[in-house]
């Protein structure tokens, strides 16, 4: 893991603003390796983010992907959030039910999940992935 660390903040995932980000899948990892993929704009935004949250969902992914031999991920993925200076975000049951109300523009299943999260924590997802444009959550582009 080579990216720069935030610093740790205490903030609920509860509060709308901007600044509050959620992370998607692919975007952590990138972050976690220093891709290139990652966009300077998108690595300034997460930077200057009061909070960064990565979800439980993401961990859930990452770890069927690496078992099925379809990721490399070298680090503990608890290990890439914390010293990252992101904080966990845990699934709940009012997430879980979320799920029932997303129209189905979206079929991964992590990603609806994501989607969940993100508009009953009010946060933003960053992300390149056009599939959440759609639904009722804002977006910031990677």
């Amino acid at each position: 893991m080579t990216s720069t660390p935030r610093s740790p903040t205490t903030s609920s995932p509860r509060s709308k603003s901007r600044s509050n980000l959620l992370l998607d899948t692919h975007v952590f990892l990138w972050w976690c390796q220093d891709s290139p993929n990652l966009s300077r704009r998108a690595r300034d935004d997460i930077g200057a983010a009061d909070t960064v949250y990565v979800s439980l969902a993401s961990a859930w992914e990452t770890a069927i992907k690496v078992s099925l031999g379809k990721l490399r991920f070298e680090i503990p993925f608890a290990f890439g959030v914390q010293t990252s200076g992101f904080h966990p975000l845990p699934i709940t049951f009012e997430h879980a039910e979320r799920l029932t109300t997303l129209p189905p523009h979206h079929g991964d299943p992590f990603d609806r999940m994501l989607i969940a999260q993100a508009q009953i924590e009010g946060l933003s997802i960053v992300t390149h992935d056009d599939r959440f444009e759609p639904y009722a959550v804002e977006v910031a582009w990677v």
